[in-house]
């Protein structure tokens, strides 16, 4: 049943990614995290976050901003990468906290409005950018921080995307060898459940960017913001627990 249920999940993660930018990490990380706690999730999931991210990149490849790209994106690898290696020495119950507080959060932003009322500037958005990416490496979501500075730049729709998914690339060739360097016999031990995560963003990243264009974009921010806080509340009890 958990395996279905993780296959399910990893669609619609990768469907909400396909559309919003991100949201691979905000939903399957907490999810894997009930089974196999927050540390070994965070490095499992930037797997199939990388092979979700590379297929939409490829996608969008030719409305990326190089100039964002390689100035953004490289405080954010920065960020990824000191995340990362923060991460190795955290405790399991410290990175629940920092994430399901980080989830209740982003969810707050989506239901207030204050998620699209968000913008930051001038250095403030490459600290953003070096902030995001850190909370990328250390607890696996970064997408909700990152976005809100790149709209600070004022991309263009496909640009905006197309952006953010090379940004979270950049963050993830920085994270991801740190977590195969220093938890490589924990992530293969669950390699079936990475498996199925994978299987299942590809196919939410293939075709739901058709499928979510349908419904109408408030009532889908609202549904996937009320969906995070549920997940954040939960995440919270159960490590205060």
């Amino acid at each position: 049943m958990f395996s279905l249920l993780l296959f399910l999940v990893s669609i619609a993660a990768g469907s909400v990614a396909s559309v919003a930018g991100f949201g691979i990490g905000s939903l399957l990380t907490p999810f894997l995290a009930m089974s196999v706690g927050t540390k070994l999730a965070v490095a499992a999931i930037s797997i199939p976050h990388f092979i979700g991210a590379a297929i939409r990149f490829w996608g969008l490849r030719g409305h990326v901003d190089r100039h964002v790209l390689w100035s953004f994106g490289v405080t954010s690898a920065a960020g990824g990468l000191i995340g990362a290696l923060l991460q190795s020495r955290a405790a399991s119950r410290e990175l629940t906290i920092v994430f399901a507080l980080l989830l209740i959060f982003v969810g707050i932003s989506g239901l207030t409005g204050l998620a699209q009322r968000m913008r930051f500037h001038g250095p403030m958005a490459w600290i953003a950018g070096a902030v995001s990416g850190a909370f990328g490496g250390l607890v696996g979501n970064q997408g909700g921080i990152r976005s809100a500075a790149l709209l600070g730049f004022d991309l263009p729709r496909d640009t905006f995307v197309a952006t953010a998914t090379a940004i979270g690339l950049f963050v993830d060739g920085a994270r991801l060898p740190v977590y195969l360097a220093t938890e490589h016999a924990q992530v293969l031990g669950i390699w079936p459940m990475i498996a199925i995560a994978a299987a299942g963003v590809i196919v939410g990243t293939l075709f739901g960017t058709s499928l979510l264009k349908r419904i109408p974009e408030k009532p889908f921010r609202m549904l996937v913001s009320l969906l995070i806080l549920g997940l954040g509340i939960y995440m919270l009890v159960s490590a205060r627990s």
